[in-house]
């Protein structure tokens, strides 16, 4: 039917109306879209661009350089040493299992180190690159790249590993590194990512654990872009971490090396300090072990053998263990300064004060004996350091009391627990009335004070403590022992300590005596003297008991050291300090079951102090003319033990 005009405009009118309302929505949805297209394309570009990047590139972390350890005079005591690594991810290789036959048919693989890594392939993530082998040869290298394409997910790659040039010297003050464990992680604060990474190393004792984090550094990163499969195509960039601090340390190598060959053979322990300055020249334990063993992860069965290690009468003379800081001994005769400063401090005593000694002294019903059977008669403060009589210390120790003994006993550093970056040091037994009620429940009593007086009952004190006593005897000033010289180049603060506010008369007299017990016919000391003017030693000899000798051994004679068994013969212990006159180092020895002080821990002593006075080998003539014949023998023979010390990469002086 035939529309008329009107329905015709109306009609018009209509599909107008609707076309411009879809339009209007039309253009609407076009500029949401476009505003939406900008926002993503400007505004957004940086979010979208870097996950786009992610879906195409992985970050990995580098390791930095561990910072390097050197001696006083610049010689390289732990070292980084570059060597190749075949590492593997479980993303790029696929089947592990087939890539790691294949790998192994191409290059011997060790099988516990194998076994490990397949673990670890199993459960850490499958972009983290887990090692499978360390310390390949070039040729193993050239192997394992030509079979590229047969080997996905493997890569040969240059890395770096904890070296120790010299070696079992240095163990126990420099320690080692080793690969992180789940030990380490639960007991480690702080959360460096470096620490995931597979067998990442990090400081496991002494220098090289307490001061990691200067040690450790920061790490670095690379980007690599991966195929779909998150296979390695390239390497887009690398920025290296920053490197470890490198650290010097007081200690002379040369030293270190000399003391290390005169302990050979003993259970021992010597110190060496600088009094001037408290700088540990050197600081050395024996037996010793072999820090390198330790660096890619020891063995169960060496680390049996460390632990079960057997001398002479099968005995366990602990090599891992550092006596110089963690062994604790009573000091024996080597107290007796301690005592004698206390009673002249405290005005309880004068120094030509005399005592009988009648070679025992009864306190109630217990009868406590001089090492002398017979008594040494009249003594007074010269003449029993020089003679080491005990008699003459119970006497003024129970006028003077144990807690004014204790109270020098630790101003002289004694039962301090020092501040060295060495692992589990111990702080001793400075023992006094308040300690045994805390530790023992009991009462003090007088008998204690007796046994104190010579450094047996409850005194226990390092080796180290021991030098610190006789730097801090030989100087007036509270030294206190310093290790770490400077950290990246920065002199770390001195030791020399200040005043102690004793009386210098008081200490004169003290370190007389200590002269005559090396330099006078009657001084127990005498037959291992310095024989050179300039060089002159003041000592003391210090024995310690370990087992109580009973009133019918006395009656039948006591037992000799030679005659009993290893572990229950005495201590020998000896101090000194030299020059006598303008005193430079302090010296303590502690042979453990040594016997006699004057015979086994002196002779060390002596010979130490002279490698360090001279800095290197004496001549005779600095050795009582007896004992030339017998000292010439002993240098031949350590000639042999002493390591060629190389320079380092340079001095780390500041």
């Amino acid at each position: 039917m035939k529309r008329g005009p009107k329905e015709i405009e109306d009609s018009s009118r209509r599909i107008s109306r609707r076309a411009m309302l879809l339009g209007t929505a039309q253009l609407g949805m076009i500029g949401i879209l476009g505003a939406r297209m900008a926002s993503m394309q400007v505004e957004q570009a940086d979010t979208f661009r870097m996950l786009a990047e992610e879906n195409r590139i992985n970050i990995g972390l580098i390791p930095p350089a561990r910072g390097l350890i050197y001696d006083s005079e610049g010689v390289v005591l732990a070292d980084n040493e570059q060597h190749y690594t075949i590492t593997m991810t479980r993303e790029g290789a696929g089947d592990v299992d087939e890539v790691l036959a294949r790998l192994d048919r191409i290059i011997a693989l060790d099988p516990e180190v194998l076994e490990k890594a397949r673990k670890e392939l199993k459960e850490l993530s499958p972009f983290v690159p887990v090692t499978i082998a360390r310390r390949i040869s070039w040729e193993d290298v050239a192997r394992v790249t030509v079979n590229a394409p047969a080997l996905p997910g493997v890569v040969a790659e240059l890395g770096r590993s904890r070296t120790y040039p010299q070696g079992l010297d240095m163990a126990h003050v420099v320690g080692y590194v080793g690969p992180v464990s789940d030990f380490d992680l639960s007991r480690i604060e702080d959360q460096d990512p470096l620490l995931q990474i597979p067998r990442f190393q990090i400081g496991k004792t002494m220098v090289e654990n307490n001061l990691e984090h200067a040690l450790r550094g920061s790490a670095g990163t690379k980007r690599v872009e991966v195929n779909a499969a998150g296979r390695v195509m390239r390497e887009l960039d690398r920025v290296e971490g920053i490197p470890g601090a490198d650290v010097q340390l007081t200690v002379d190598a040369r030293l270190q090396n000399y003391i290390q060959a005169r302990l050979d053979g003993e259970s021992a322990a010597a110190v060496v300090i600088d009094v001037t300055n408290g700088d540990i020249k050197g600081i050395g334990s024996a037996p010793t072990f072999d820090p390198n063993v330790f660096v890619q992860g020891i063995s169960v069965a060496l680390w049996d053998e460390l632990n079960e290690r057997e001398i002479d009468a099968k005995l366990h003379r602990r090599p891992l263990a550092a006596k110089t800081v963690q062994g604790t001994y009573p000091p024996g005769s080597t107290f007796k300064m301690v005592t004698a400063l206390a009673a002249l401090e405290d005005g309880a005593i004068e120094a030509e004060d005399t005592v009988r000694c009648v070679g025992h002294t009864d306190v109630f019903d217990v009868r406590f004996h001089c090492w002398r059977r017979a008594g040494h008669g009249n003594m007074n403060l010269n003449e029993s350091l020089k003679q080491s009589c005990d008699v003459y210390y119970y006497d003024i120790a129970q006028r003077v009391g144990i807690d004014k003994i204790a109270a020098m006993g630790r101003k002289l550093g004694l039962g301090e627990r020092h501040d060295l970056p060495m692992s589990a040091i111990r702080s001793g037994i400075m023992p006094d009335k308040e300690w045994k009620r805390e530790a023992r429940g009991e009462d003090w009593r007088v008998g204690d004070t007796v046994n104190a007086s010579i450094g047996q009952g409850y005194v226990q004190t390092s080796p180290l403590q021991l030098a610190v006593m006789t730097a801090r005897i030989a100087t007036g000033r509270a030294v206190k022992p310093r290790l770490v010289r400077s950290i990246d180049g920065v002199e770390q603060p001195s030791g020399a300590g200040e005043s102690l506010g004793l009386n210098e008369n008081n200490l004169r007299r003290v370190r007389r005596a200590m002269y005559d017990v090396s330099n006078h016919s009657r001084g127990t000391a005498y037959r291992t003297r310095i024989q050179e003017e300039q060089f002159r030693m003041a000592g003391k000899t210090g024995t310690s008991q370990v087992r109580r000798i009973t009133q019918a051994e006395r009656d039948a004679g006591v037992t000799r050291n030679a005659d009993l068994p290893w572990n229950r013969r005495d201590h020998a212990l000896f101090v000194s300090f030299a020059p006598a006159d303008n005193p430079k180092y302090a010296v303590a020895v502690v042979v453990e079951h040594g016997g006699g002080g004057s015979t086994a821990a002196a002779p060390i002593a002596r010979d130490v102090m002279l490698q360090a006075l001279y800095e290197g080998t004496p001549p005779l003539s600095a050795y009582p003319s007896a004992s030339r014949g017998q000292i010439a023998e002993q240098q031949r023979r350590l000639a042999d033990l002493i390591r060629d010390i190389q320079p380092g990469r340079g001095t780390q002086d500041t």
